[in-house]
């Protein structure tokens, strides 16, 4: 055998190697950041990046939203292609119906066969410019939100665009879009897929078409998937995505042909988010320095009043004070010193929290009305917290408990988990709301709860974070960081809740008590109306009124 050779190269070879790499190249061979790293997941990511963008759209057009979900059984992947036969090989066997190593080989490494399914989610928005459409659909990191600090579902520009390129790669079949901005306007129907070298889009028909709606958007997406029921289902996804958004109407059929219709709970619309401008305690020195250079303001003072939210001229002053800076200095000429100075100073002044119009939650009495429509219990209560910021961002952490009923009363407590009322299904272990409810003390609320366990009973916890930016620990969007300031907040939601749900269940108890001690009397009624007879020689009819009178006199007391 030849000796293995060691390769090697020169510096100007090694160069000629080197080239760019496409947000769309990372993400085709990383695609399980964004959720997409098995079938059955891939198909419910699909679908709640689709519907957090329907709804995003309706809310900021002020449409209360009506949403169509459906998932239609394709033609089978495999159809049509020649796979050589598990049971025969692949004509390489010795004759007598039994194949050799080599095609037993060849029949396990053949592709598994997975389901193909078309994902078409239509909502009733503003619809979408057609000239927008293909990098909306077709270009990854596009978008409206990632520069825009108040609360949305939608944060980085790549849940759709990242589905359209899944369902290429597993399908090779286009993104098929349909849009119409108004009664008016023209329906489009456009077909495209991503250029993953360029992170381009690729337009293949744009054509104007009829469409029944006045106004909209409908999105088809083909791709190989997995349908499931379950926990991490799309049932599941769909049932909370309608107890966190009680002002959506959502119609959704599965591959199976079964039709749900979730109702809206409210015809009000979640109270519009405003944008505001990042606090200073959110910024650090990187960025600082770029703002600085791209500020369009002529001097410091301009600059921090208007740059950043909660800076007024006291505020202005006293900053540019510590920091031993001109107020009248042009911004883009600070050197890298002036620039910590300048940051040393912001953290050393007090500046009041941001504002808290720029988030929307769901609302106290909302949170009960969605709880109610997906689970039948005895007992209801919500909390929604004031606002508290981390790294500069406000947010807010709203909690609802639903207790006894329907809910087993042998299994540990189901937690629901939203973010920006988005559901959390995945990565339950590594959320900081997971985290939260299990270092709470739930016996303590009348609960029996082992030590690191959730709580045992029939109990139902529902925990949604608001935020202008919430921190999640992947693009897959799954589970909340572990930050203290948001870890806190939810414990003190939690216990506030929790107070609520002790109240209630040892009210219960003392009922409970107070009817099983008043059986005891019950039952001991007419031996008091014997003992009485004898001792004050009454008749049959003077025993009986003396036994009517103690049955009377104790249904009273159990009223009261």
């Amino acid at each position: 055998m030849a000796p293995r050779t060691t390769a090697g190269g020169s510096a100007e070879q090694l160069a000629k190697k080197q080239r760019e790499i496409s947000i769309s190249e990372f993400f085709t061979k990383n695609r399980h950041l964004l959720g997409f790293d098995s079938p059955a997941k891939a198909l419910l990511t699909t679908i709640k990046e689709a519907v957090d963008n329907s709804l995003d759209a309706c809310e900021e057009a002020g449409h209360l939203p009506r949403l169509t979900v459906e998932i239609r059984n394709e033609e089978d992947t495999f159809k049509g292609l020649d796979l050589p036969s598990l049971a025969e090989g692949t004509g390489t066997g010795n004759g007598n119906g039994k194949s050799n190593g080599k095609s037993r080989a060849t029949a396990r490494n053949a592709p598994a066969r997975e389901e193909r399914y078309r994902i078409i989610v239509e909502d009733n928005g503003p619809g979408i410019v057609p000239a927008q459409v293909p990098r909306i659909f077709g270009k990854l990191l596009y978008g409206s939100k990632f520069h825009s600090l108040k609360q949305s579902r939608g944060q980085q520009g790549i849940g759709i665009s990242a589905a359209g390129m899944y369902g290429q790669l597993t399908t090779g079949k286009p993104v098929i879009v349909y849009t119409r901005t108004g009664p008016q306007a023209t329906a489009h129907r456009i077909a495209l897929t991503l250029d993953m070298k360029k992170n381009e889009p690729v337009v293949l028909a744009d054509d104007e078409t009829i469409w029944e709606h006045d106004h909209g958007t409908r999105v088809e997406i083909v791709l190989t998937g997995s349908y499931k029921r379950g926990q991490h289902s799309v049932d599941t996804y769909l049932e909370q995505t309608a107890i966190a958004n009680p002002h959506l109407h959502l119609t959704y059929v599965n591959p199976r042909g079964e039709k749900r219709v979730y109702p809206n709970a409210t015809e009000e619309l979640p109270e519009s988010s405003r944008e505001i401008q990042p606090h200073p305690y959110g910024v650090e020195l990187g960025l600082l320095a770029r703002m600085l250079k791209d500020t369009k303001c002529r001097n410091l003072s301009s600059f921090l009043k208007e740059e950043f939210c909660r800076v007024g001229p006291k505020t202005c002053e006293q900053i540019l004070t510590t920091a031993e800076l001109p107020a009248r200095k042009n911004p883009k000429r600070l050197v890298q010193d002036d620039i910590r100075h300048l940051l040393d100073a912001i953290s050393a002044t007090r500046i009041p929290a941001p504002p808290t119009d720029c988030l929307s939650p769901i609302g106290e009495s909302l949170v009960m009305a969605g709880l109610k429509s997906g689970v039948e219990a005895d007992f209801y209560t919500s909390v929604t917290r004031p606002a508290a910021v981390y790294r500069g961002n406000p947010f807010q952490v709203e909690v609802g408990l639903a207790y006894g009923g329907e809910l087993p009363g042998d299994e540990l407590a189901r937690v629901l988990r939203f973010a920006n009322r988005v559901p959390l299904l995945y990565q339950n272990s590594a959320c900081a709301i997971t985290r939260s409810t299990l270092s709470s003390n739930w016996r303590s609320y009348g609960l029996q709860q082992s030590k690191g366990a959730l709580p045992t009973g029939p109990l139902m916890i529902l925990v949604h974070i608001a935020s202008v930016w919430v921190p999640f620990t992947s693009e897959s969007k799954e589970a909340i960081a572990h930050y203290p300031e948001i870890i806190k907040e939810i414990k003190l939601a939690l216990q506030e809740a929790g107070r609520q749900l002790g109240r209630h269940i040892n009210r219960r108890r003392r009922e409970a008590d107070a009817a099983k001690k008043q059986s005891y009397i019950q039952k001991y009624i007419p031996h008091i109306g014997d003992a009485l007879q004898e001792i004050l020689a009454i008749d049959d009819a003077e025993r009986e009124d003396v036994v009517a009178t103690l049955t009377d006199t104790l249904e009273r007391s159990r009223k009261l």
